[in-house]
């Protein structure tokens, strides 16, 4: 299968792996990419060394292209970008802040920059410092997808700007990547699809519950992390929407966080405090919402944990190998374009 994407990227088929906390981690980057599409790296929830292992990790795994991400809000992601650029990881993508200094720095050796982006203002500024392809996330996506429906934001922003799409929020089957394409992307990120297969991380009682749900079983709320953000549906998950912003429980929250990312303390929370008083807010959210979901996806902690799901988790009722999902999608987006260009001739 060749578009835009396949060969913007130097890969086989247009299917990419989302970059998730604790979920994309080296073997499910080598995974996705030995079968044939791109995995990218969650550097989130690492520190600058612990980025920098997980690219050479990566690269002992597979010979073929790969990427890492950095959502610049984040405490440590410009430090993390900072490494995979010296690493020359092939492809770089960004969200959440103004990756202009990436693109220039990925392009002096040949990489690639994808920006994440949920709206036509994000996407043209992307597009304007010369980010190659764009991420666009509609509002099925699990986290932070914006608020118009894939069917309508992704021609609509395909329609606006001349680099290459992927499309992102709703996708997990073959029909979904023959829509897509059928709309105007070039190919697919999926995030809650991948998260349910055999080399995920993810605990097995979130995989579990992630196969049972059905796609009304997600909340969509910015009391969780500050962001609109969508999460499974579970009682964890409507106490912690219910209770919104907890700053006692965000100094704990902040002070783990220091302590993963190897932070002073002392320098995290003076940096959080001068960016003013609504970021500070917004952070402390995300203090919280970042320790929920790590339970969430390290412990299977159903009385604490948060995980965000796209409501494509109701599509999901099985848990088998990335290679093998990959192959399913590519036969039936296959067989889906075939059934049309019948009903079409």
């Amino acid at each position: 299968m060749k578009t835009r994407i396949t060969e913007l990227l130097g890969i086989q088929y247009p299917i990419i792996l989302s970059g998730m906390s604790w979920i994309s981690v080296p073997q499910m980057v080598a995974a996705v990419s030995n079968a044939g599409g791109l995995g990218i790296l969650a550097t989130g929830p690492l520190n600058a060394e612990q980025t920098r292992n997980a690219v050479r990790e990566i690269r002992e795994l597979t010979d073929k292209p790969f990427g890492g991400n950095a959502s610049l809000l984040f405490p440590g992601a410009a430090q993390n970008a900072a490494v995979m650029l010296e690493e020359k990881v092939p492809v770089i993508n960004f969200a959440l802040g103004k990756g202009d200094w990436i693109v220039k720095r990925a392009h002096e050796y040949g990489g690639k920059v994808i920006a994440t982006v949920v709206n036509h203002r994000h996407a043209k500024r992307a597009q304007d410092y010369g980010t190659d392809a764009l991420i666009v996330t509609g509002y099925e996506a699990a986290a932070h997808g914006g608020d118009v429906t894939s069917l309508v934001l992704i021609p609509s922003i395909v329609d606006s700007v001349t680099i290459p799409v992927i499309a992102a929020g709703g996708f997990g089957d073959g029909r979904g990547l023959a829509a897509a394409l059928a709309l105007g992307a070039g190919g697919i990120a999926m995030g809650t699809r991948f998260m349910t297969t055999e080399e995920s991380p993810l605990h097995e009682n979130f995989k579990k519950l992630s196969i049972e749900r059905e796609v009304y079983d997600t909340i969509y709320s910015d009391r969780f992390d500050g962001l609109p953000c969508r999460v499974l549906k579970t009682s964890a998950a409507e106490r912690a929407i219910k209770r919104g912003l907890n700053l006692p429980q965000a100094i704990f929250s902040s002070r783990d966080i220091a302590r993963t990312l190897h932070i002073p303390y002392w320098k995290l929370f003076l940096g959080v405090l001068s960016s003013g008083w609504g970021k500070t807010k917004e952070l402390a959210h995300m203090a919280n919402a970042f320790k929920a979901m790590q339970l969430a996806t390290e412990d299977g902690d159903n009385q604490k944990g948060v995980l965000p799901v796209g409501q494509v988790t109701g599509l999901i009722k099985d848990a088998p190998k990335v290679a093998e999902i990959i192959r399913q999608m590519i036969a039936e987006a296959e067989a889906v374009q075939k059934k049309m260009a019948v009903m079409m001739a």
